[in-house]
């Protein structure tokens, strides 16, 4: 890693690190889908099926009378690591010398050292939640995605597999209103369902809200407060609609909570950053930052899944 340094020294400590803004994995924070932590290699999600085992009531136990089948879907999560070199003489002329002490062998600065453990750590959070909705393990550092499984997967059913075209607040109603016509009888009203929405859905639909009396909202929008929508909690059609900012745009995902499953190892692994000083090792002026984790996803069954993209 090169350290490349723009700031001016203003006295002995100027102030905080300021990192840019950062996406958390609000997916995993707010309990969106199903965690299944100590994951160490693959994790076995059974799916069971039976077609109409309700007959007329007779005397006797009927054989045949309904089929039961177990298939099952695999979680296997990847294996990723962050591995930075931190050359300590870059920082010498830098507004963290002095924190760094005089003398000619040096030690890691501790704000410094604080900053660079809580940036690794948003980066692999910001990293997850794009991952988690639209990742490709063909690409280093990435794994397969809810929209690349389903885009891949044969059984998802034609009718809850949709295409659109750019999300706008003109049409973002009949977009949505398009997922949930499509949602199956026997998952519509679960109590876990959730509408999975881009960045520029939420945005679009949190828009239309805001008064298109075409829309049916009425000049003044949504509870007559205008363009001052909440971002807090939205519903369509009684379904709360979740932001998924690592989503690509136009991407809609109806589902049960129950039935989307992220896996990983050791939660506490996404968390733990380690700093090694290697003066005392091989005696450097370089500074290791070290991370290790697993992470993957998997969904138990597609034909309870509405997945629409725009084309």
């Amino acid at each position: 890693m090169s350290v490349s340094l723009t700031t001016t020294y203003a006295g002995e400590f100027s102030g905080k690190y300021i990192a840019a803004a950062l996406l958390s994995a609000d997916t995993l924070d707010k309990g969106l889908i199903t965690v299944m932590p100590n994951v160490k290699f693959k994790s076995v999600i059974q799916k069971a099926a039976t077609d109409d085992i309700v007959k007329d009531a007779s005397c006797d136990f009927q054989t045949g009378q309904g089929t039961l089948t177990l298939t099952e879907a695999i979680l296997q999560p990847e294996e990723f690591q962050v591995n930075l070199d931190i050359c300590k003489k870059d920082l010498h002329d830098s507004w963290e010398a002095e924190q760094m002490g005089y003398s000619a062998f040096d030690s890691l600065a501790p704000n410094f050292a604080d900053f660079v453990i809580g940036h690794v750590a948003s980066k692999v959070a910001d990293r997850t939640e794009k991952n988690i909705w639209s990742g490709s393990t063909a690409t280093s550092g990435q794994f397969d995605g809810f929209a690349t499984l389903l885009e891949a997967d044969g059984d998802l059913p034609a009718g809850q597999d949709l295409t659109g075209a750019a999300i706008t607040s003109a049409n973002v109603v009949a977009e949505l209103g398009a997922v949930v016509d499509a949602i199956p009888t026997a998952v519509y009203g679960s109590e876990d369902l959730i509408i999975y929405a881009a960045s520029d859905v939420i945005r679009a639909y949190t828009r239309s809200l805001g008064g298109f009396q075409s829309g049916g909202q009425g000049a003044n929008g949504y509870e007559n407060k205008g363009n001052n929508q909440s971002l807090g909690s939205l519903f369509f059609d009684g379904i709360p609609v979740v932001a998924t900012r690592g989503a690509a745009a136009g991407t809609i995902i109806a589902a049960e909570k129950s039935n989307l499953f992220f896996g990983t190892g050791l939660l506490n692994d996404l968390n733990e950053v380690r700093v090694i000083d290697m003066a005392e090792n091989d005696g450097s002026q370089n500074v290791r930052v070290v991370m290790r984790f697993t992470a993957g996803v998997q969904y138990a069954q597609v034909t309870d899944i509405v997945y629409r993209k725009t084309v």
